[in-house]
């Protein structure tokens, strides 16, 4: 873990510290932090749902083991 000097907005900083349940400015800055990088894995898996690309979902073959 590292140590880095940032202006931060104080009202922004109380909403999400609010939003997030966090005590401390440290755990606000890394749970924003995790949350959108989770946000931006959601977003990807649900573009992949959506195009089916490289998904073998629509394979019958594959489907009907599934539910073994």
């Amino acid at each position: 873990m590292s140590k880095h000097l940032v202006d931060i907005d104080d009202e922004l900083l109380e909403k999400a510290s609010a939003v997030l349940g966090a005590g401390t400015m440290k755990e606000t800055v890394n749970r924003s932090l995790k949350a959108v990088v989770l946000a931006s894995r959601r977003r990807r898996h649900a573009d992949r749902l959506e195009t089916m690309e490289g998904l073998d979902l629509a394979d019958a073959e594959v489907m009907a083991g599934a539910w073994r």
